[in-house]
């Protein structure tokens, strides 16, 4: 009997000691680990002018919470080389499987986004089409949507297609038992998916000390024979070479990929927190000075690959684009009350036909 638990075996699932970067946080260079190349200069380029607009967008979310348009809304920002990268190491025909704090990654999938802000505006559907977008519904409940994922990969594979997919999760969600059955799940069927675990540091209030004795989240995918890395989720470079290397080791045969990303959310947990209570003003003001955005421009502008005006078109795309989110935003939803009871039983019940002719006649007595 062989033993698939070899040392040569579990050596190769090991993720890297310490994080992978490639830019230090004043934006300098850095030596990388050998085995993951630097990205094509018009790849950061892209990503650069993505992540401009990624965070308006967030910071016009988080004021469109404020102004009652959206019921509540959790900001990604300090995470955008996260959803950035995550999105650019996929084709247009892989599959993403995000939480609720994806809307960056949404948008920047090309999902309209006014779409993306359907459910957090209070809709009683995702806002966007799973099938046409290869983008499943942000998920709320904790790491539910990684069994979904690897069951989609599994799909996949069965039908042909080289597709991979990406099952975007929190800290916090890698302590719920979904999360371990997904990657127990993916393992044994060798699915082509990828983990993207975002690190931000925090499960709404509690530290990652209170979750996991582990030395990284990325090793927890050791014990289900899962190849694993972990990367600084604030250097983008680094990010977007680790998640190129995971989605072709997926997409090629190699099996599932666990990714983890040491970064950290800047502002609350959602617009219903209150961060004050558990973390100190100077462990955020530490980590802003690992600011990603600002770390890929030094990074760009040091290897003359981006200039005064590539900077300024960026944030005037990303003001435009902001201000029609917020003209959009502004413009109540038309609304039909009937939609209550479309997709409740492909047939309706007695009681059903029922409640919707009391509606009727209650809005027709309305209107006279």
């Amino acid at each position: 009997m062989s033993v698939r638990t070899s040392r040569q075996t579990v050596d190769g699932l090991l993720p890297s000691p310490v994080p992978v970067r490639f830019v230090a946080e004043d934006g300098t260079a850095v030596q990388p680990p050998a085995g993951y190349p630097v990205p094509a200069d018009e790849r950061l380029l892209e990503a650069y002018r993505r992540m401009v607009l990624g965070r308006r967008f967030d910071r016009q979310a988080t004021a469109l919470t404020k102004q009652g348009r959206l019921a509540v809304y959790p900001s990604s920002r300090g995470q955008e080389a996260c959803q950035i990268a995550g999105v650019l190491a996929l084709r247009e025909d892989d599959w993403v499987f995000p939480t609720y704090r994806e809307s960056v990654a949404l948008v920047s999938r090309g999902i309209d986004p006014v779409e993306v802000l359907t459910l957090l505006r209070g809709g009683w559907h995702c806002g966007y089409d799973p099938v046409a977008t290869r983008v499943a519904p942000q998920c709320t409940p904790l790491a539910t949507q990684t069994i979904h994922a690897v069951g989609m990969a599994e799909a996949l594979r069965r039908k042909g297609q080289d597709g991979v997919v990406m099952a975007f999760i929190g800290d916090g969600g890698t302590s719920e038992g979904d999360f371990h059955e997904a990657l127990n799940y993916a393992a044994v069927l060798h699915a082509p998916v990828v983990f993207f675990v975002q690190n931000n540091k925090y499960a709404i209030s509690v530290p990652l000390a209170k979750q996991s004795a582990a030395p990284a989240l990325a090793y927890k995918g050791i014990g289900y024979g899962i190849r694993s890395e972990q990367v600084d989720g604030n250097d983008l470079v680094a990010v977007l070479s680790v998640l190129t290397a995971a989605v072709e080791h997926a997409r090629t045969g190699g099996g599932p990929f666990l990714v983890e990303a040491h970064t950290y959310r800047m502002d609350a947990h959602t617009n219903a927190d209150d961060a004050t209570r558990y973390r100190e003003t100077g462990e955020v003001e530490r980590w802003e000075s690992a600011d990603p955005l600002a770390r890929l421009e030094t990074y760009l502008r040091e290897r003359g690959l981006l200039d005064p005006e590539a900077v300024a078109s960026a944030h005037q795309a990303a003001e435009e684009f902001a201000a029609r989110v917020r003209d959009e935003m502004n413009a109540d939803p038309e609304m039909d009350p009937f939609e209550l009871f479309d997709h409740v039983f492909a047939e309706p019940t007695p009681q059903l036909r029922e409640q919707r002719a009391l509606l009727a006649s209650e809005l027709t007595a309305q209107e006279d």
